[in-house]
């Protein structure tokens, strides 16, 4: 009988062993989320999709534009389906962490080979888009310059002798052959 009994435990104590086991698991996570992966968040990549159209490169566009100078303003366009050769699309997408993702798109219709029509959303100018993406300053910028009364306040470097200094050779003085006869 006591065999028996001893059969049963192992398996029972084992698995009591295991729950505490997972329970304690449960609480280191618990108290590191408050800590450390509070403070270290993990690296976000930035997804940027498909051509900046700006306002300046719409501008550029007119009805009648060709499809060759259409490529060389905006770029090779995301889509181009054969099935729709009349109709280029320019999608642009853009999440940076710390900023606002921006999603844009820009239809250009043509007839033949000419741009018949351009649609597309009210566009921010080239600076206002750098503006858009620029990550706030954090306010730290260092100081490059000093000011006069910063550098009247700067000791004098010591004075060097320098007829002395220039009398004395430095160095080993070597005579060498002369390259050519």
């Amino acid at each position: 009988m006591p065999l028996f009994r001893l059969s049963r435990i192992v398996p029972v104590s084992a698995a009591l062993l295991g729950l505490a086991a997972l329970s304690g698991c449960t609480l280191i996570t618990r108290t590191m989320s408050d800590g450390i992966t509070s403070v270290i968040t993990p690296y976000r990549v930035e997804v940027v999709q498909g051509n900046v159209v700006t306002r300046e490169q719409i501008a550029a566009i007119k009805p009648g534009t060709q499809r060759g100078r259409v490529k060389d303003v905006l770029g090779s366009p995301l889509l181009a389906d054969p099935f729709h050769a009349q109709r280029w699309d320019y999608v642009f997408v853009i999440r940076r962490p710390g900023t606002e993702p921006q999603q844009r798109s820009v239809v250009v219709l043509f007839d033949g080979d000419a741009v018949k029509s351009v649609q597309a959303p009210d566009l921010p100018s080239e600076l206002e888009f750098v503006a858009s993406i620029s990550r706030p300053s954090r306010g730290d910028t260092p100081k490059l310059e000093l000011t006069d009364e910063e550098r009247k306040a700067l000791p004098l470097p010591p004075k060097v002798e320098t007829a002395a200094a220039a009398a004395e050779p430095q160095g080993a003085i070597r005579s060498y052959p002369p390259l050519e006869n």
